[in-house]
């Protein structure tokens, strides 16, 4: 195993992603959109209904929260006041996977099994209390249908979920099942909701001229308000923006995408999120000394980027870097990020583009989530230099707000939205 600097350079170049590419996917984007709220089916983004619109900021109440939709699962009780104010009343998070002691994530586990340990989250939230009546908001982060706020019918697992029986079935009514075997009669699952629609519920409930969501977590994913002709009213439309698959993939993609849990799907997912860029990284890294080496996490990329990464990286390859080598490896990892915050502007903007039309761009605000995104501060700036890049004096007007627990405030507030 040796270092090859020539399989270096070409490894950074792999992951450019140029001014020319940056606005044929903001035009592809806004095309594949149209088509999707068009029905047509040759388009890889099929808009999804909420069946929602904006909050008023006077939602107000006491609430149960369920966001599922990723390693953890978080349960609250959220207290809305009314005014874009509310308060944490409690909360409890377990993981989906404790490694020996059980998986309720894979092909191993089972509905029954995923859905108890919702209900026993949930239990514990409440304390044990088993009679005050609440209305649950549940956040569930994985492409669904709808025919109304109440229930949704899960389309497919992302995110290398694979619990059987649960695909094609309605979750809410399965988490009902859940709650009443264990005595929870009092808790009503009222409203259900993709997290970006829940991360803009947030956002909106607490400012103005919001009318973008996004998730830049372990997965990626955006949602909009369409304002529609005629006297429909305006509706959040989930947009599923990770199976987007109108971008050139290099043979890390590639590769990363044949080892996948569903080959073929999810394109700009894998070249965005938190869940895969880590994994980029390593095949990459891999390719560059001749040898797979393991996978490293996004927070494992932050360090290498940020230069207190040489000791992992050394550890990975197995032999000594020099310090020339170490900052190749940096650059390569910061390649990896800088293109996914390009490809989440071009997302953006496609979407400013199509709720404009044609239109100056105003004050917006682009509302968005994840640990990732706010940790990562490449990405951050590569974001903001990209939205300046394409929106010229017009980016000025677009900010992004970084909202922190929107997952389950905007469960609570779709609760708030819906009623009994």
């Amino acid at each position: 195993m040796e270092w090859n600097g020539q399989k270096a350079r070409e490894a950074i170049e792999a992951f450019a992603f140029g001014p020319e590419e940056l606005i044929a996917a903001v035009e592809v984007f806004r095309s594949e959109m149209e088509k999707g709220l068009q029905g047509k089916v040759d388009s890889t983004l099929n808009p999804l209904p909420s069946y929602l619109g904006l909050p008023t900021g006077d939602e107000h109440g006491e609430f149960i929260t369920l966001d599922f939709g990723g390693t953890n699962v978080r349960a609250e009780r959220v207290r809305l006041f009314g005014g874009g104010q509310y308060e944490q009343a409690a909360r409890v998070a377990k993981p989906l996977i404790v490694p020996g002691r059980y998986n309720h994530a894979g092909r191993g586990s089972s509905a029954v099994g995923l859905f108890g340990f919702l209900a026993e989250i949930i239990d514990a939230v409440l304390g044990g209390d088993h009679e005050t009546p609440y209305r649950l908001g549940h956040t569930f982060s994985f492409p669904s249908t709808q025919d109304s706020p109440r229930d949704a019918k899960l389309i497919s697992w992302t995110k290398e979920l694979a619990v059987p029986d649960v695909e094609g079935r309605w979750v809410n009514e399965k988490l009902n099942d859940a709650l009443l075997q264990r005595g929870l009669s009092n808790v009503h699952p009222t409203a259900i909701l993709n997290d970006t629609v829940a991360v803009l519920l947030a956002a909106a409930y607490q400012w103005d001229n919001v009318a973008i969501g996004s998730i830049y977590a372990t997965g990626f994913n955006a949602c909009y308000l369409e304002k529609f002709d005629g006297e429909k009213s305006p509706m959040i439309m989930n947009l599923e923006a990770g199976n987007f698959g109108w971008l050139d993939q290099n043979e890390y993609d590639m590769a990363l995408d044949a080892t996948s849990e569903k080959e073929g799907t999810q394109t700009l997912e894998k070249m965005v999120s938190g869940r895969y860029l880590g994994a980029l990284f390593s095949r990459a890294f891999g390719d560059i000394l001749g040898e797979t080496v393991h996978a490293v996490t996004g927070e494992d990329l932050c360090h290498i980027i940020q230069g207190d990464g040489s000791a992992l990286l050394r550890h990975m390859a197995g032999i000594p870097l020099t310090d020339g080598q170490i900052e190749e490896s940096a650059a390569l990892a910061e390649a990896i990020v800088r293109r996914s915050a390009r490809i989440a502007a071009a997302v953006y903007v496609g979407m400013l583009r199509h709720i404009l039309d044609g239109k100056a761009i105003g004050a917006q605000n682009i509302a968005v989530e994840g640990s990732f995104f706010t940790h990562m501060a490449v990405a951050r700036v590569a974001l903001r230099d990209a939205l300046l890049e394409i929106l010229k004096d017009e980016g000025k007007n677009v900010q992004i707000l970084h909202v922190s627990g929107g997952a389950s405030l905007g469960a609570a507030i779709a609760a708030a939205m819906i009623g009994d």
